[in-house]
């Protein structure tokens, strides 16, 4: 095997870990309300929200391997690097957040390294304007949308029940979670695995393994969505806390407007080809259950410190990128 091919392996391999630790960070995400409203407990929360990352491929396109392969630096830039560096730039600063508990993006880290690394390599004129200002949009859109539609659904549905038993509402909210949960994990699966799918392709591009064209072979679909939901199975039991229970108490039915409310923006995202933040999202969405009841409900001072978190990720994940792209630069010939 030459050092080329060894390099290769090395940096699907990486590729990989980044998406299994993808899924551990961003576990969270997908179970944090059906633990936080006791519909499930942990243990079974991560198996169920597990399963349907790994099946997502089956129901949406490959639109945001798309975007990341060549949407946000330019194919003909990317080298070994260049993913090196984006690659452990944006697991460094996925580990830094997780030991903290803070539910920044891995989306946006992966974002950003690749901005660092790709720019310290070739310049701005690298950077693909209209991937990166789509993706930098979303930072702001996908949690106002997912606040909007939870907020929506919270008003319709307590409309539509104002009259039911407590009991009886709360037995059927319990139920439609189990719905409301699996459409988040597809909808999380869909979007999160095809990042690290648009990064191996873009590598085997670069190596010349496609034929000059970027597409993603079916083994790497199968190879992220399987290292996601492994990552998922283990779960991020700090992450679940701050959104679970830091942020606003959930009930049954504010946990299933939320998850809702998640799930039809990431579906959205992900048929558009958008690298959306399902951190962002969902936190967005379990905000607006909480101020529909009231805005004392929500601890905006927890909330805030999630802003912050999410602003400083691409400058700091890219800081990292460029980083250890000079690093790589050492090691590799």
């Amino acid at each position: 095997m030459d050092a080329a091919l060894i390099v290769l392996v090395f940096l699907i391999g990486v590729a990989l870990l980044f998406d299994f630790l993808n899924g551990l960070h961003d576990s969270a995400n997908s179970i944090a309300t059906i633990v936080a409203t006791r519909v499930l407990p942990p243990i079974y929360a991560v198996g169920w929200a597990a399963f349907f990352n790994f099946i997502a491929f089956l129901f949406f396109g490959l639109h945001v391997a798309g975007t990341i392969g060549k949407g946000i630096i330019s194919a003909d830039v990317i080298s070994d690097k260049v993913i090196f560096g984006a690659l452990i730039g944006a697991i460094a600063w996925n580990v830094i957040t997780w030991l903290r508990g803070i539910p920044s993006s891995s989306s946006h880290a992966l974002v950003g390294g690749l901005l660092g690394a790709g720019i310290v390599k070739a310049g701005f004129g690298a950077v693909v304007v209209g991937g990166v200002t789509k993706t930098v949009l979303a930072i702001f859109l996908s949690p106002a949308v997912g606040f909007g539609l939870a907020l929506v659904l919270v008003l319709i549905v307590s409309w539509l029940f104002v009259r039911a038993h407590p009991v009886f509402a709360d037995r059927f909210f319990r139920g439609l979670q189990f719905v409301s949960a699996s459409a988040y994990s597809l909808g999380h699966g869909g979007n999160d695995a095809q990042k690290t799918m648009g990064i191996i392709a873009v590598l085997l591009y670069a190596h010349g393994m496609t034929a000059g064209e970027f597409t993603v072979p079916l083994w790497v679909v199968l190879s992220c969505q399987t290292a996601m939901a492994l990552g998922t199975l283990f779960g991020g039991w700090r992450i679940v806390h701050t959104m679970g229970s830091k942020i606003t108490r959930l009930t049954p039915q504010q946990g299933f407007c939320a998850e809702t409310g998640g799930a039809i923006t990431l579906f959205g995202a992900t048929y558009l080809g958008i690298p959306v933040s399902t951190t962002h999202t969902i936190t967005g969405a379990i905000v607006g259950v909480g101020a529909a009841r009231r805005t004392s409900a929500v601890r905006w001072g927890v909330a805030k410190n999630i802003v912050i978190a999410w602003i400083i990720t691409m400058p700091m994940a890219g800081l990292m990128g460029a980083l250890f792209y000079a690093l790589g630069r050492m090691w590799m010939k």
